[in-house]
């Protein structure tokens, strides 16, 4: 597949940029090598008094060949109890669709939203119902089973 330069100068300096100033808690890196920036993985470290609190999520992140005219595509591959979360790593979060995102946006401020879910769940677009319903009528049990995935997949 061929791509313009301008995806690739754009996601460079949004490299360059993260690495200046990486949101807290976050890592990025090229997935597989320094010449292919469309596949990066990141890790989101579990906010504080969060039942994601002392676990690493890492994310799979593509970037499209129009970026960033189209929002990068994410997917956790650390397995994680959230009602906007499936598990299959697949995120529900607004500024992830075409609808919700604009270019200028970067990665760096999709990772502090993907920090924010974390730390906030929002159960009105939810994404897997059982735990949404959970999260709604439980609290305390939706945090002991999120707290347990996270101990088991996160640690």
């Amino acid at each position: 597949m061929s791509y313009s330069n301008g995806p690739i100068k754009r996601i460079k300096k949004e490299l360059e940029d993260f690495n200046l100033n990486p949101p807290e808690g976050c890592l990025l890196r090229p997935k597989y090598k320094e010449d292919d920036l469309f596949n990066w993985t990141a890790s989101i470290k579990g906010p504080k008094d969060s039942p994601y609190e002392n676990g690493i999520f890492f994310l799979d992140i593509h970037f499209p060949s129009d970026y960033p005219f189209t929002p990068p595509r994410c997917r956790f591959t650390t397995r994680i109890y959230h009602p906007n979360i499936n598990a299959n790593g697949c995120i529900t979060l607004d500024i992830l669709t075409y609808d919700g995102w604009s270019p200028a946006l970067t990665i760096s401020k999709v990772l502090m939203a993907l920090s924010d879910l974390l730390k906030e769940p929002n159960p009105e677009d939810p994404l897997v119902p059982d735990i949404t319903l959970l999260f709604k009528t439980n609290r305390e049990k939706f945090n002991e089973k999120a707290r347990e995935f996270t101990r088991i997949f996160a640690c």
